[in-house]
């Protein structure tokens, strides 16, 4: 995958995360103080995370490659 392609992706994660937290946000759960740890839209949001995290590394580590060329 080109760097592009990448950014593209983590684009595309983060407006699925904003639309979950949007409706995280409503949930009556989060108004009690533990509401998040029992959340399966909270576990999206973090699993959205850990993918754009991910992507972000391979990012990083592509455009490192870049330079030592």
């Amino acid at each position: 995958m080109s760097i592009e392609e990448l950014e593209e992706e983590v684009e595309k994660l983060l407006e699925e995360r904003d639309k979950v937290e949007e409706i995280c946000d409503t949930l009556p759960q989060c108004e009690e103080d533990d509401g998040c740890e029992t959340c399966e839209t909270y576990a999206k949001i973090a699993e959205l995370d850990n993918k754009i995290e991910e992507l972000e590394d391979k990012i990083e580590e592509l455009m490192g490659e870049e330079e030592e060329e």
